[in-house]
């Protein structure tokens, strides 16, 4: 297992939510070296773009994007499948969810954010 950590986005984006829902989210996120090895594309899905790889987890109706950084997972955005942003970017896809995030310019500025803000 990797240790988790939030930076001030993502942590914030997961305060937004209730206790008990924080708790079951953070109990499915559990990531390790075999999850990304062998990714599913169902629960864990990769998203590359000029030699930066990104991960994607799915728990229940959230999405995390976090990168590994040695024994680390950094989480910069948790997301809503159904906010705003998160349906720009799925909304005109006709490749895969994956595919099409690596390409949106959106997306990367949400993620570069996140990247750049303070960690928790």
């Amino acid at each position: 297992m990797f240790q988790i950590v939030f930076n001030e986005i993502s942590a914030a984006e997961l305060s937004k939510l209730g206790t008990l829902e924080q708790l079951e989210l953070l109990d499915e996120f559990q990531v390790g070296k075999t999850d990304l090895e062998n990714l599913s594309g169902e629960r864990f899905g990769k998203i590359e773009r000029a030699g930066t790889v990104l991960y994607r987890f799915r728990a229940k109706e959230y999405r995390f994007y976090f990168e590994v950084k040695e024994n680390s997972v950094i989480v910069h955005r948790v997301l809503h499948r159904g906010t705003f942003s998160d349906f720009l970017f799925r909304s005109k896809m006709p490749l895969a969810e994956d595919e099409a995030l690596a390409d949106s310019k959106h997306f990367w500025k949400l993620i570069d954010e996140g990247r750049n803000a303070k960690r928790m």
